[in-house]
């Protein structure tokens, strides 16, 4: 799906027929999802005729991100039963931690692995965020305000790692542009990615780059943090985002592993350089993208875990891609 096919008619006729607007992003959230949803927020809301709420089912937000435009309007629960649900970058209805049944939901998103799970699905995984699928979808039917921009571009620059994945392409720095125009600060977004950091997400990084392990000729590298290390650490799930491309970085490596012991599981986090790494996300019940994927696994053990996603790796033959 392209722009010249985004479904904006359909679109816009649901959301102008319904009640009201929920706007949900995934469990245990990251930026896109998050600068997605509170970029639609900011834009609905300022349309005084619209009857909005902003919700993610997680307890646990990133804090480098309050400094966005409404992120203090997030709700852990849905106030709206008759609302039509915009769904931000997530691949898999599950993961919005909501009941559903019977709600018309609009689903939002890039992900090459999504189940198209929406009454309208929006995905366009050649995009390189959520966000540029909403910026898209929505810039043509209502006014992107600088709040929104905000958002939007937060998403796509940490989507993007700073434009410099293999999505970023001149489309994006067109809608980059567009975000700049629209108001959003660059200097000052990106300092809040760079210069926020806590001090526990220091110390967690310290103790998962003390378990790296090498294999197959050092073409795979693992990290692994334990609930010990995260205890210890006072660490949360949001300092623990982007560990896992300490281990990518390596020269030599194709696939980089993290995996974190978690009260719900072994959470594992899958990067690549060149090869499919969403493949073996979705042989375990994940999804994502090409170089980058996830899911999580019910056994115990971190080693037992690695251990298993190793032999599929093998299985599905990619350190023989090309």
């Amino acid at each position: 799906m392209m722009i010249e096919s985004l479904p904006y008619d359909a679109v816009k006729n649901k959301i102008e027929q319904a009640a009201s607007i929920t706007i949900l992003s995934h469990l245990n959230p990251d930026a896109d999802t998050l600068g997605t949803a509170l970029g639609l927020y900011a834009l609905f809301s300022a349309e005084k005729r619209f009857k909005v709420e902003v919700v993610n089912a997680s307890t646990a937000l990133p804090l480098y991100l309050d400094f966005l435009p409404h992120f203090q309007k997030i709700k852990h629960h849905m106030d709206f039963t008759d609302s039509v649900i915009l769904a931000c970058d997530c691949g898999s209805i599950d993961r919005l931690g909501f009941d559903l049944e019977g709600r018309d939901i609009i689903n939002i998103d890039h992900h090459q692995s999504n189940t198209h799970y929406g009454t309208i699905n929006v995905v366009v995984p050649e995009y390189a965020s959520a966000s540029q699928v909403a910026f898209a979808l929505f810039k043509p039917l209502y006014p992107v305000t600088a709040d929104a921009a905000t958002c939007f571009y937060t998403a796509l620059l940490s989507d993007t790692r700073f434009f410099t994945t293999s999505s970023v392409n001149e489309e994006v720095f067109s809608v980059a542009q567009a975000l700049l125009q629209a108001g959003a600060l660059p200097d000052e977004i990106a300092r809040h990615f760079t210069q926020r950091r806590p001090l526990s997400s220091l110390r967690i990084l310290e103790r998962a780059l003390g378990s790296l392990s090498l294999y197959h000729d050092a073409r795979i590298a693992t990290l692994m943090v334990t609930s010990e290390d995260i205890e210890a650490t006072g660490a949360t799930v949001p300092d623990m985002e982007g560990i896992v491309d300490y281990a990518r970085s390596l020269a030599t490596v194709e696939i980089a592993l993290f995996a974190m012991e978690l009260k719900e599981g072994i959470r594992i986090s899958l990067r690549s350089k060149k090869v499919d790494v969403s493949r073996v996300a979705m042989a375990f019940g994940g999804g994502g993208h090409k170089v980058a994927a996830g899911f999580t696994l019910a056994q115990s053990g971190l080693q037992e875990s690695i251990d298993t996603i190793l032999e599929k790796i093998e299985e599905l033959g990619l350190l023989n891609e090309k």
